[in-house]
């Protein structure tokens, strides 16, 4: 087997690992497609990882936030972002050690349009470590939610345009990864409180939130429209629907839908 052929099976089994909402998305793809969101998923995660950390202090997050945000601007230099992340490398999950990796497997005339994505996503999220993730109104958590989601939209429409020359619009596909994450937030509202974090604008209630989220989900709607692409289509629709099947799940009081709705979910897309 190849080292290219090598690195994609592997990229696979990462991301099986570390988002089973995508993974299942991503596998239906056609083959140069996969690889593209693949490799662009995991490039966004390892940053992700490093915002998310539990152990790492504000400032070390930003100051690898930025570096590595600087280290994308260019050739990516491999050997700089191990010597980056060294003193790390015990706490870092695996995902994030190997970024120069998944770079490596994604297309070289789509690769820069990924790089640049991560990179301003990775220059957002210090910017929000360094506000200590405090959300005072919902210009700040569409600032925030714009940094770690509205770009996955972004980055998906370049790689569509690239893919096919399908056009989407700009906004709408911020809006279809801003609804992702909203539901994120409704839905780890709890565990975000123990580690004395809220994405929660002041003074909103759980209803804001829910009007919030299931306006940008109906963005989300508008985005599909553009769409013509049936592997495309089927891609965009699955995460789509599970974030609806979860906003729903959220205010019967459950926490999440279960193992077998996320089955029956995926199955209707497929067959319809």
């Amino acid at each position: 087997m190849s080292e290219s052929r090598k690195l994609q099976k592997e990229a696979m089994h990462m991301l099986k690992l570390t988002s089973r909402t995508f993974y299942i998305p991503i596998s239906l793809l056609k083959p140069n497609l996969k690889k593209t969101v693949a490799s662009a998923y995991l490039c966004m995660r390892a940053v992700d990882e490093i915002e998310d950390h539990e152990k790492l202090e504000s400032e070390t997050k930003q100051r690898l936030l930025r570096s590595t945000s600087e280290l994308l601007k260019g050739d990516f230099d491999q050997q700089a972002y191990r010597e980056l992340l060294k003193s790390y490398e015990s706490l870092l999950p695996e995902v994030t050690l190997r970024l120069g990796d998944w770079i490596s497997i994604c297309p070289p005339d789509i690769v820069e349009e990924v790089k640049k994505s991560t990179g301003i996503m990775a220059d957002g999220m210090a910017k929000w470590a360094e506000k200590d993730w405090h959300i005072k109104t919902k210009e700040d958590l569409d600032d925030y939610t714009y940094y770690v989601a509205g770009l996955v939209g972004v980055m998906l429409s370049d790689i569509w345009r690239w893919y096919d020359g399908t056009e989407t619009d700009h906004d709408l596909a911020i809006g279809y990864g801003r609804g992702l994450q909203a539901v994120n937030i409704l839905r780890n509202q709890g565990e975000d409180s123990e580690r004395g974090v809220n994405f929660v604008p002041d003074g909103w209630n759980t209803d804001d939130m829910f009007q919030y989220t299931e306006n940008n989900l109906a963005m989300a709607d508008e985005y599909m429209k553009d769409i013509h692409t049936r592997n495309i289509q089927l891609f965009c629709q699955i995460p789509l629907a599970l974030a609806k099947r979860t906003v729903k799940a959220l205010k019967e009081g459950r926490e999440k839908i279960s193992r077998n709705e996320v089955e029956t979910i995926v199955e209707d897309i497929r067959n319809d």
